[in-house]
């Protein structure tokens, strides 16, 4: 590949565009799934993301994650882009600032992601800090060891378009941050319910179109990964689907929008790392598969003291999982013309899917864990109970999604040991 092609470049222009449009995508998602006095607190979240995180990744995460062929990191010769212009990215036919963009969008997304795990209760500085410090140096470690030359890449451990960094890594980082930052005050002893199921359920179908941009994008070109992988977006997802109706309907006698909506997330991250590399028939097992674990583990805890709100760790970091070790089963070198898996013939590509699967988990829950725990030490990481029970919206933000005034009076909040109110 010596040279730029257009056709090539003109779709990676649309793949990045789809997948910017993912991130307030995820916001419209995350905001129907809290209460009314937190709508544009979480909403913003995301969109705090796409600042941040651009930021990060434009002055030290891209170099760190695509500088070099280091096995744990890589080095600061693309620090603020350096080196970085309308030459071909080696490896692609694009321009090298296009594959940088593409990149982005992943970093930006995934750090939006994180934010599900600690909506209502943390306070917003804390978390831009946060998504500074992670979307710099966490992430682009993670990205590094699977795409960027790093230890797991260079071993042969396959993932098309961010297993190990966008899903895993955005599902442990969540249940560290639920872990230190501890539960809602209402969490375990009021009802707290999703406030607009049609944002959710619109949210969710703007992200599953955003992720034929994020997936079919992951091949670079027009040609055939690209081709495969965006026809097992469509397909993987939808038997998540089916599934998780026949899940519902066993558990509740009902099929939830909330439930549809959640699967249709699982079945994407799902086929994320696996979706150039299996064939559309085990694309659709696939989705049937994820949709079980992640049914499960949501199911199992709302009956726990671990307050992850929105289920990140369920939906991207089981998703993710569950995808990875796919691979390792069910690659076809026939379909992907990389590799074939352990039904085909080839067993140590399990082990290679089964270390990524172990090594992505670990470094990002512990890495996540310290980081927070640093960031505590020069700032308050959550809001005070009065503000809580305000919402974070008044607190944060002085505006109200739906303008009802409720709220809007700071004198009437109750003090910080009162007790709580019930939820709206």
């Amino acid at each position: 590949m010596t040279g730029i092609d257009t056709g090539d470049t003109a779709w990676m222009l649309m793949a990045t565009a789809l997948v910017l449009m993912m991130t307030p995508a995820l916001g419209l998602f995350y905001a129907g799934l809290v209460r009314s006095k937190n709508t544009l607190n979480t909403f913003m979240m995301s969109i705090a993301s796409m600042a941040i995180a651009t930021v990060s990744w434009t002055a030290i995460g891209y170099s760190l994650a695509f500088d070099g062929d280091g096995p744990l990191i890589g080095g600061f010769g693309h620090a603020f882009l350096s080196g970085v212009g309308f030459e071909p990215r080696p490896g692609t036919t694009i321009p090298h600032l296009l594959f940088f963009a593409f990149q982005a969008s992943f970093c930006i997304i995934t750090t939006a992601l994180v934010s599900g795990a600690v909506v209502e209760r943390m306070r917003f500085g804390a978390f831009m800090a946060f998504a500074a410090a992670w979307s710099a140096l966490v992430y682009p470690v993670l990205a590094h060891w699977a795409f960027g030359g790093g230890w797991l890449m260079a071993r042969g451990a396959l993932d098309f378009a961010g297993g190990v960094p966008v899903e895993m890594g955005s599902g442990f980082t969540a249940l560290a941050l639920a872990l230190v930052v501890g539960a809602r005050k209402d969490y375990g002893r009021l009802a707290i319910l999703p406030h607009n199921a049609m944002y959710v359920l619109l949210g969710a179908g703007l992200l599953w179109f955003g992720w034929f941009g994020f997936n079919g994008g992951s091949g670079f070109a027009t040609g055939n990964p690209s081709v495969l992988a965006f026809v097992n977006t469509l397909v993987c997802p939808a038997c998540t689907l089916v599934v998780w109706f026949t899940l519902d309907l066993i558990r509740d006698r009902k099929i939830t929008a909330i439930g549809a909506a959640t699967a249709i997330i699982v079945g994407c991250v799902a086929i994320t790392p696996a979706g150039g590399y299996v064939s559309p028939g085990w694309a659709m097992a696939l989705g049937a598969l994820a949709a079980v674990p992640s049914h499960l583990l949501i199911t199992w805890r709302t009956r726990t003291r671990v307050d992850e709100t929105l289920d990140v760790l369920a939906a991207h970091g089981i998703g993710g999982f569950v995808g990875i070790l796919f691979i390792g089963f069910f690659a076809q070198e026939s379909w992907n013309g990389v590799a074939d898996g352990l039904v085909y013939g080839n067993p140590g590509q399990l082990l290679d899917q089964l270390l990524a699967a172990l090594a992505a988990p670990a470094f990002a829950f512990t890495a996540s864990f310290i980081l927070l725990r640093l960031i505590a030490l020069v700032m308050p990481l959550r809001a005070t109970p009065r503000e809580e029970a305000l919402g974070m919206d008044v607190v944060f933000h002085g505006e109200e999604a739906y303008m009802t005034g409720e709220g809007a009076i700071l004198i009437a909040a109750p003090p910080d040991d009162a007790p709580q109110p019930a939820a709206r």
